[in-house]
């Protein structure tokens, strides 16, 4: 018998559990670690819970704290075990040690497990009115876990009332703790749709706030900043006062208590009445922000973010400081993109030259995408600033002298916007362009150079030769340089009618025959009914004056704009978007979730809608035929059609929902709807053979041919579903 039995038990975590009940002390410390080492690196060892729990009770504070924080991993695995270390834990906060009583009410706030919350709030009672500081300050954030667990119990022990009496304590430490906490339970209750404040900033509150400020560890200042934020003053002398405490705070070494300053000062100096302290605090805002751009990339950038969004609130912050934005050989594109955004902003007539000179260097970087955005940045400033626009046009003369493919084509995107700004102010450069036709491959610059072409048409003696170029090779072209082809054309046959008629019904049979874009179809045959009917018309249409562009101050609106500065020093300030686009509400609840069964009116009302799509579809006369009457035995339209569809059984079974197969009742209901019959073509008088009374010498087309009509036949119930359409 003896062969058939078990092999020992061997393995690593055999051998740890034997070390964890080891009767030597050091040996059991040791086995402790190379559990937490395990942990560590996503091993389970989760099954030691009853031997590390044994090893709770020890003096050893650094063995205390591995078992505790075995535990905080290991709670919600093994609920019914964590009971097993309350009465170590009650104890513990009972202990001499302050260390020993903040780690076991921490421990304690951190297990979120059910069962160990109800014997947390006599500890916790306890420790928020411990004579150490260290303990109360542990103390007033395990308040904040314990809300997120179980609101009413916190409500229920008074623990919010002890908290609001912590605000005064005589410890900062202790008083930023507490901000802390209030800050986060009023968030959580504003989430839940509660409308009680729970954490009300009063005037005793707001003196005891700004003391407490200097004296906190960083973080601390970060939490009674984002309260003062909240404060709304009852009087500018109150805001004045507020902004004079804070202003200190741009001095210090942290990024986030410096933004979360300036967030402060941008608040409370909406209600600053002297121009005089206004100027002043803009004044100091400025070598705080520079200052953050000594930091590591990813700081930096988010500065920049925050700094972009600032001076679309107040241009005035920056005015002189633009060279400190100049990028650098190593920083990273992120950083350097948002570097060209804010020099743009920054741009006067003051230092404009030294901007183009910064830009032009740039365009010559190995980065495409670096030249590109340098590019662009040189057409913003000359729409932003009229007196530099023509140097930065002489600038993108010498970029385009360069004959570097992509910085040619950048250039006539970006020469297009400058001649939508100053239109007649610089055709000299106009041949340029044109002269670097074969060096355009990307559509965006096609289409840039052939709206040039077309808008200044009569001035560009070979222009129907150059659009001949595109037209040639219509269909093999981007839908953007279709479209601007098209529109070019138009623009050439309006200004010179005599040598572009061949051109424009070449581009026009092109566009309505051939092409595969319902776009550039359309815009066709509206041009062909406007040329062909009204030609006065067209120019109005087609050559009409359009207003200047402009390079907007904001890219936000003014009311998110105000929103956002609210929110500087966080994630809504970086992305520029409010919090709740991208932050949920944290819990989902079985009332959050989407119905699966909706109601039985919903339901058919969807049906109904359904129906009607089908018998609009179905009934949509020809768009192109503008002047035909509708025939007196067409089928009814819109809600009179549903009640016709509703009256065979197929329908009546989908509306009642009781259909075996709703795929074949939806085949019969098309089969049994016979399609209106297709309209006529215009009549030949107003046919689109001829412009105006000007022939083309070529057979006259109708707008239909382009796409023959429906078959009248009945569609078979046994029809596959793509023969339905």
């Amino acid at each position: 018998m003896a062969s058939f039995r078990a092999p020992p038990r061997k393995g690593e975590n055999f051998e740890l559990a034997a070390d964890l009940n080891s009767e030597y002390r050091e040996k059991r410390k040791d086995a402790i670690k190379r559990v937490i080492a395990n942990m560590t690196v996503q091993k389970d060892v989760s099954g030691l819970f009853p031997d590390v729990l044994k090893n709770m009770q020890t003096d050893d504070l650094e063995q205390k704290k591995l078992v505790y924080l075995y535990l905080m991993n290991y709670a919600k695995t093994q609920p019914e075990l964590v009971i097993l270390a309350v009465n170590t834990f009650v104890k513990d906060t009972d202990d001499p040690n302050p260390l020993v009583r903040a780690l076991a009410i921490r421990t304690m706030g951190c297990l979120r497990a059910e069962k160990i919350i109800d014997y947390l709030c006599d500890p916790l009672q306890k420790c928020l009115r411990d004579e150490n500081p260290y303990v109360r300050k542990t103390a007033a954030l395990c308040v904040a876990k314990l809300y997120d667990l179980k609101p009413e119990l916190v409500i229920e022990n008074g623990f919010l009332e002890t908290l609001r009496e912590m605000i005064v304590d005589s410890n900062p430490m202790v008083v930023a703790n507490t901000v802390a906490a209030l800050t986060d339970i009023h968030n959580s209750s504003v989430a839940a749709g509660s409308t009680e404040e729970i954490f009300v900033i009063t005037n005793n509150v707001l003196s005891k706030l700004l003391i407490a400020l200097n004296e906190s560890s960083e973080w601390g200042r970060v939490a009674i900043l984002n309260a003062l934020a909240r404060y709304n003053t009852e009087s500018d002398q109150e805001s004045e006062h507020i902004c004079e405490r804070v202003v200190p705070q741009f001095q210090h070494a942290n990024a986030s208590v410096v933004l979360a300053a300036v967030k402060v000062i941008m608040i409370h100096m909406r209600n600053v009445q002297s121009e005089n302290l206004t100027k002043q605090l803009v004044r100091k805002m400025a070598p705080p922000l520079v200052t953050l751009l000594s930091n590591p990339p990813e700081v930096q950038w988010v500065a920049l973010r925050n700094i972009n969004l600032l001076l679309q609130k107040r241009p005035d912050i920056l005015t002189n400081e633009m060279r400190v934005f100049f990028c650098k050989y190593n920083d990273p594109l992120y950083v350097k993109v948002e570097k060209l955004d804010i020099m743009v902003r920054l741009a006067g007539e003051s230092n404009v030259d030294a901007l183009l000179s910064e830009l032009k260097e740039y365009a010559s970087e190995v980065d495409v995408d670096f030249v590109r955005r340098s590019i662009k940045a040189i057409g913003q400033a000359a729409i932003k600033i009229d007196e530099a626009a023509e140097r930065c046009v002489n600038v993108l003369l010498e970029l385009i002298g360069t004959r570097v493919s992509y910085v040619v084509q950048e250039a006539v995107v970006v020469m297009k916007d400058i001649f939508r700004k100053y239109p007649s102010t610089y055709e000299g450069v106009i041949p340029t362009l044109c002269a670097n036709l074969d060096e355009l491959d990307e559509p965006e610059a096609k289409a840039s150079l052939i709206w040039i072409i077309g808008e200044y048409a009569n001035k560009i003696d070979n222009a129907d030769e150059l659009l001949g170029i595109f037209v040639d090779t219509f269909i093999e072209e981007s839908y953007p340089v279709q479209l601007q082809t098209l529109t070019a054309v138009v623009k050439l046959f309006l200004r010179k009618p005599d040598s572009s008629q061949g051109l424009v019904q070449q581009v026009l049979n092109t566009a309505t025959k051939d092409c595969d874009s319902p776009d550039v179809r359309d815009r066709a045959y509206i041009y062909w009914r406007l040329l062909s009917t009204d030609p006065g018309a067209a120019k109005t249409v087609v050559l009409a004056h359009r207003p200047p562009i402009s390079l907007p101050r904001t890219t936000v609106s003014p009311a998110l704009l105000e929103e956002l500065i609210g929110e500087v020093s966080s994630l809504a300030s970086v992305y520029h978007k409010p919090a709740e686009t991208f932050v949920g509400r944290g819990r989902i609840g079985a009332d959050t979730l989407p119905k699966t069964t909706g109601d039985v009116g919903d339901d058919k009302q969807a049906t109904q809608k359904a129906l009607q799509t089908v018998v609009a579809g179905q009934q949509a006369e020809n768009l192109l035929n503008f002047d035909d009457p509708m025939a007196d035995d067409q089928q009814p339209l819109g809600i009179a059609a549903t009640a016709a569809l509703a009256a065979t059984p197929a329908a009546a079974n989908l509306l009642a929902g009781t259909s075996s197969n709703p795929l074949d009742d939806l085949v019969s209901i098309f089969g049994n709807v016979s399609m209106g019959s297709v309209p006529a073509a215009a009549p030949q008088q107003n046919g689109l053979g001829s412009f105006g009374g000007l022939s083309f010498g070529a057979t006259p087309m109708a707008p239909s041919a382009a796409s023959p009509p429906p078959p009248a036949q009945p569609q078979q119930a046994q029809d596959d579903l793509l023969g339905l359409f």
